[in-house]
């Protein structure tokens, strides 16, 4: 059981799309929805994409976020990522 949890959890970190690509979707998206030509069905399909795609754009820039703040200058003055404390 334990590999089949790896193995999705891999092809879904496959399937997410790189933070400009994410973007770039979703305002794709917007704009088709904002063009009042879509049926409902299409704008919710649309709105699920969208919403998705929020979240893939949230936890990139905050993944990002956090590799900033644990940036910390080694002893020779160049920059360097500290281990990440996952106790806290």
């Amino acid at each position: 059981m334990p590999n089949q949890s790896k193995s999705s959890a891999a092809s879904s970190a496959a399937k997410t799309p790189p933070f400009e690509e994410a973007l770039k979707q979703l305002e794709d998206i917007v704009n088709s929805m904002e063009s009042d030509e879509l049926p409902l069905e299409s704008l919710l399909a649309h709105y699920e994409s969208g919403a998705r795609l929020v979240k893939v754009c949230q936890a990139k820039l905050a993944e990002a976020e956090l590799k900033i703040q644990k940036l910390e200058k080694s002893a020779e003055g160049e920059m360097q990522l500290k281990p990440i404390d996952t106790n806290t």
